[in-house]
């Protein structure tokens, strides 16, 4: 808690809604994670798509939607919100399911939790789903991860990157990763301290919602950004920018245009989550190469500015 007081007791002590008149329309984001822990055997059906109760991911996940939608119905106090958007997201390992669930909505109060209830209520229902074959099965760890609007402007490490490259090949270890230590280098150049994750285009909102969570000054992805059914990076980023910066796109677009027309048809983003900077680049070694040169001009000015700093000229 940042204060002594609970927001929703009034001066006697009794319960209350939050009056949120007087606040101001944002645009507001919240992670939250948890996990759903079972057996090897669950987990190999899960993946398998095995199970008596078939379709449990998807089942999963829209139950996770609809719980964040329900969520003022669920818990009293809570206001009626427009969701903009809420996904939800699954990392399987040998005996565990890793939940992350994104909301967003514009609006006067915070989505932390519409993203708690989806993760609740989608790992519920994985419990329900694979009860048959491990009925002792334990959903825990359920926790808020990050949130940005409204008043909360999220504390990042200074100095520190990340860079994320969405490749379905590369994650599966048939393709290498050629950007990826590209843009990691040239950020080490510049004093950064790197994280590198190599992900499959499925997984990249789970991915990125993870780092953002981590507050690093900087993300940079690369992969992802064209028009393949696979290609979900630039929706991944959407969902979690509080301010986007289209000039910042369209420059690195350019760039890419005056060598090699297709570079028009990349639909990659660049803004801000939080005091997090992100940019999408293309996964070609050409694109990054182009679009960091675009960013050697603008990073440093531009992550002062959003730490509060820098010139304003």
């Amino acid at each position: 808690m940042t204060d002594a007081t609970l927001s929703h007791l009034d001066g006697d002590g009794r319960a209350r809604m939050v009056d949120v008149s007087d606040k101001a329309v944002t645009k507001r984001t919240a992670t939250a994670t948890g996990r759903f822990s079972s057996t090897a055997e669950v987990m190999a059906l899960v993946r398998a798509d095995d199970l008596p109760k078939a379709d449990v991911l998807s089942t999963a996940r829209i139950a996770g939607i609809q719980g964040a939608k329900r969520t003022s119905d669920l818990i009293p106090l809570c206001h009626q919100l427009a969701l903009s958007s809420v996904t939800v997201d699954f990392s399987i390992d040998d005996t565990s399911i890793e939940i992350t669930a994104t909301a967003t909505t514009t609006g006067k109060t915070g989505v932390e939790m519409e993203a708690l209830t989806a993760v609740a209520i989608a790992g519920l229902t994985l419990h329900d789903m694979t009860k048959a074959v491990d009925p002792f099965s334990v959903l825990g760890d359920i926790r808020l991860q990050s949130k940005t609007g409204g008043k909360s402007r999220s504390a990042v490490r200074a100095s520190t990157a990340a860079v994320v490259v969405a490749s379905t090949g590369g994650a599966a270890g048939t393709r290498d990763d050629t950007t990826g230590p590209q843009i990691a280098d040239w950020l080490r150049e510049r004093g950064y301290q790197v994280d590198h994750s190599i992900i499959a285009d499925k997984d990249v909102a789970a991915e990125l919602a993870r780092v953002v969570a981590t507050s690093p000054a900087v993300i940079i992805t690369t992969g992802g950004t064209g028009m393949s059914p696979t290609d979900q990076t630039p929706e991944a980023t959407r969902a979690l920018l509080t301010r986007e910066l289209p000039g910042v796109a369209e420059a690195i677009r350019a760039r890419g245009i005056a060598k090699v027309p297709s570079a028009a048809l990349s639909r990659g983003l660049a803004g801000t989550a939080g005091n997090t900077v992100i940019v999408n680049l293309p996964g070609s070694a050409g694109g990054v190469k182009d679009g960091l040169a675009v960013l050697d001009e603008l990073l440093d000015h531009l992550v002062a500015q959003v730490a509060g700093g820098g010139a304003h000229e």
